[in-house]
This record gives C-alpha cells, sequence and structure tokens, in this order.
C-alpha cells in the first residue's frame, strides 16, 4: 500500500499485484451493507413558516468490480492512480498487475445498484478517455461463491443442485461451473437478499450490452473482410 499526499490531506492509493479471475472475484461481499439514512433539506419554501422539510434518502453500501482495457498511449495503469482519485474513485481498491487494463473494487454508497454502477463507470471514464469497460462484476459465480451468499456449506448448495429440476442451469461447465448470480435470485429456494439481487441486475445487463457491442462489432468487421476479399 502506497501512500499518497494530495492538496494536504493523506490518502491512501491501494494496489492489487494481480486481476483475479472471474470465478474468484465473486464473493458474497459483493452486494451490500447495512442501509446508512442521508438526511438533506428538502423544502426550503416553510421556512417562513417556521417550519423545516426534512428529505431522509436511504442510502446503501454496494460492492462490485469493473475492468477497464486502457487506451494504447495509458498502457501503464500505474500512470492514472492520481487522475482516479480526483475523479472520485477515491473509494476503490485500484488493481494494476496486468498491462492495458485496470480492475477497480468499488465500495460506493448510493440511493440504488444502479446508481453506484453507473456512477463509478462515469467517474472511471472521465479520468482516463478512451477506457473501454470490459466486464463488470459480481455477475458469474460458482457453487462457493453461492455457499457464502446464502449462508451454507458448498455441500449443501451442491444438494439442491442435484435435488431440484428448476435448480438455475449454469452459463458454463467444466472443472469449475459458473452461473449468473441473477439467476439464483429467481430461485426460491434460496433466500438473496434483494440488494445483492439489485445488483446482480445492473451487472448483468451491463455485461450483456458489452457483448452485444462485440458481437455487432465482430460481424461488421467480418462483413468488412469478406467486401475486402471478394
Amino acid at each position: 500500500m502506497n501512500g499518497v499526499d494530495m492538496h494536504g490531506a493523506a490518502y491512501a492509493v491501494r494496489k492489487t499485484e494481480t486481476i483475479a479471475g472471474v470465478a474468484s472475484f465473486a464473493k458474497c461481499r459483493y452486494g451490500v451493507h447495512p442501509k446508512t439514512p442521508g438526511i438533506m433539506p428538502g423544502s426550503y419554501a416553510k421556512r417562513s413558516m417556521g417550519a423545516y422539510t426534512i428529505k431522509v434518502i436511504q442510502m446503501s453500501e454496494y460492492e462490485f468490480t469493473l475492468t477497464f482495457s486502457l487506451p494504447k498511449e495509458q498502457a501503464d495503469p500505474e500512470q492514472n492512480l492520481d487522475a482516479l482519485y480526483e475523479a472520485g474513485c477515491d473509494d476503490a481498491l485500484i488493481g494494476t498487475g496486468q498491462p492495458g487494463s485496470i480492475a477497480l473494487e468499488f465500495v460506493r454508497k448510493a440511493e440504488s445498484a444502479a446508481a453506484a454502477v453507473y456512477s463509478a463507470i462515469a467517474n472511471v471514464k472521465a479520468a482516463i478517455p478512451g477506457a473501454e469497460l470490459m466486464e463488470a462484476k459480481p455477475d458469474l459465480v460458482g457453487l462457493t461463491d453461492v455457499a457464502e451468499i446464502v449462508k451454507c456449506s458448498r455441500q449443501n448448495v451442491r444438494k439442491y443442485m442435484v435435488s431440484y429440476p428448476d435448480f438455475p442451469k449454469p452459463v458454463y461447465t467444466g472443472t469449475t461451473s459458473l452461473w449468473h448470480l441473477l439467476e439464483f435470485a429467481r430461485f426460491e429456494k434460496f433466500n438473496i437478499p434483494c440488494t445483492i439481487a439489485e445488483l446482480a441486475r445492473t451487472t448483468f445487463r451491463i455485461n450483456l450490452d458489452i457483448q452485444q457491442l462485440r458481437y455487432k462489432k465482430a460481424v461488421k468487421d467480418n462483413n468488412q473482410n469478406q467486401k475486402l476479399a471478394s
């Protein structure tokens, strides 16, 4: 951990040496912490009557990870640390272990999961022009991750998998099978907190949009190559 002093205020930018793989990132720590009420003045017009209107906004802490590819001229992710802090990413653990990309683990307070994630994306893009979002987590999870979320053993989760036909189907099968976390929010036998389900919906939607953009680009490139070849 490196301490950096900026504008007279000490802050710490935490760096990780590696960017973890998809299966190990989606722990149950992703999701939400207990709600904290934020209080702000409401209608100031009532002050003339000697009364104040207080609007209480429920804020929650959401934990999620965003991975970006960097522009070629900024292949070294460490050169962006100060800019990320200034842009509002002081609530993120920054991973700089892989050249050409950067991963940020956020713990962000917001009114909703979408507000937390999309504001973080905007902060990173403001700090690093040309950065492209590659993935948002949590999305893909393994049985161990699910067990941590529902607070039971991996063996119990596996029993549900073999006992119930409506157990969510994996999107990847292999040595380690992976599921969309969103699917478990729909599985009635598990009590996934609604706030974690909310975050899973947001990251699922973002990743789906990313895949659709990649598909459209691949189709366009393929058509252009066919025209050149003909």
